[in-house]
């Protein structure tokens, strides 16, 4: 079952996050990385912010994280979201890819548990063409 309805409009990848998308094809999370000075980075982007170099490479993540931000939407933003309110928008700090951070959802959350620096973890979520996108669950553990 999908977290939000499966009439949903899905990504439209672009030439910087193809690759991006290409991975979550293949239920693995790989975030853009610079090349010369390693600062991991998303949105991908075809320039490093930090030192300007336009090399780039993929680097698999393991999918843990924290809860860094979050809302929940009471009202649909898009015609598709009308059965699925209140759902939760949450912005997941990736333990282990520097300062990024995804936004995403927390498919196994009422509204009233959600928290800032809630532990989180990866898990995929089947779309309708065949692909993954990428959606998080409570870490087990957290005792909350």
């Amino acid at each position: 079952m999908s977290y939000l309805p499966d009439d949903m409009p899905l990504p439209l990848a672009t030439p910087d996050d193809a690759p991006y998308w290409q991975y979550c094809r293949e239920r693995k999370l790989h975030i853009q990385r610079c090349g010369s000075c390693r600062t991991f980075r998303h949105p991908p982007m075809p320039l490093c912010a930090e030192c300007g170099s336009a090399a780039i490479e993929w680097t698999p993540v393991s999918g843990d994280g924290t809860i860094f931000s979050y809302t929940v939407a009471y009202h649909p933003t898009h015609p598709a979201l009308k059965s699925a309110v209140p759902y939760n928008i949450a912005v997941v700090m990736l333990d282990d890819a520097g300062d990024v951070r995804l936004v995403s959802n927390l498919v196994d959350a009422a509204p009233e548990e959600m928290r800032i620096g809630l532990p989180v973890t990866l898990t995929w979520e089947p779309t309708p063409d065949d692909g993954y996108l990428a959606r998080f669950r409570k870490r087990d553990g957290d005792g909350r």
